[in-house]
């Protein structure tokens, strides 16, 4: 059995050979079922092979943040330019009509809120039959490698995983960093590949320093978060620079949501991902619209 003492610095991560696909247009899924590809298709663009995902499923543990007091009003405007809406169930079927025809990657962890010191320790908020009634279109798990509630998380995801693949439908293992994680290179390195192993088919995690090493090393797509708002200029280069070197798409929210024009930073976002503009060109578009 390896441990710690085993683990080499010294990785060989072959950065310039592609991820082998076989016959299917998503990485590391050549082999799964029928309805679970049918599924991939509806978040991954076929042409472009990536993703936009529009979060809004910050109010399960914060309440309402800044640019998302009003879902209702908010996220129909932007609903038409992504490819996919994450979101808790709550907010699904109470603010987002069901006619944009959209894949849905559905909340089904929940726990404690913002003011515990410590968020890791979540449950499984959401049922199977209630996310094929909601016609989800994977199945998004906060997983907190690392952290004191680590193994129950872990718990979490596998369940959902087994869960996801008895009705063919996909899990999305959002890496989750708390105060007390690191985050390096070597813990994004660890905890994509973790969640990769375990089941999950497809990873949301943060960019960092050698990114190409942590998507070579992970052998299911990985869809950068944008985290905390920053400027729409540095929002585009860091879309840039993750797509430029292997991520497979984005889930933006509050980067989005707090721009200026929440509208042209979305198709300034779609630019980059879909239609292989580069930063500076997708920042100029978004001036704009200003």
């Amino acid at each position: 059995m390896a441990d710690k003492d085993e683990i080499k610095e010294s990785k060989d991560y072959k950065i310039d050979v592609p991820f082998k696909k076989n016959n299917f247009h998503v990485k590391g899924m050549d082999h799964v079922d029928w309805g679970m590809k049918d599924r991939l298709s509806k978040i991954f663009n076929k042409k472009s092979g990536k993703t936009v995902m529009l979060a809004f499923d910050h109010g399960y543990i914060m309440g309402s943040t800044s640019g998302l007091e009003r879902l209702d009003i908010v996220v129909p405007p932007l609903a038409e330019k992504v490819d996919v809406l994450m979101a808790t169930r709550g907010a699904i079927r109470s603010c987002v009509p069901p006619v944009y025809n959209k894949a849905i990657a559905l909340r089904c962890t929940a726990g404690s809120s913002v003011l515990k010191d410590d968020m890791s320790n979540e449950v499984i908020g959401v049922d199977i039959e209630d996310a094929i009634r909601i016609n989800a279109s994977c199945l998004a798990v906060q997983t907190f490698i690392g952290s004191s509630g680590e193994t129950s998380s872990i718990n979490n995801l596998v369940r959902v995983v087994d869960s996801g693949n008895r009705y063919g439908i996909p899990t999305l293992g959002v890496v989750a960093v708390g105060k007390e994680m690191e985050r390096t290179t070597k813990f994004f390195l660890l905890a994509t590949r973790m969640i990769a192993e375990l089941g999950a088919q497809i990873i949301k995690t943060y960019y960092c320093d050698d990114f190409e090493k942590v998507v070579a090393a992970c052998p299911v797509p990985i869809v950068i978060a944008g985290g905390k708002k920053i400027s729409e200029q540095d929002t585009l280069e860091l879309v840039y620079r993750a797509i430029s070197e292997g991520a497979a798409g984005v889930d933006m929210g509050r980067n989005i949501f707090q721009a200026g024009n929440p509208l042209a930073m979305t198709e300034a976002i779609v630019m980059i991902v879909h239609k292989k503009k580069t930063a500076k060109e997708a920042y100029q578009f978004y001036q704009s619209k200003q």
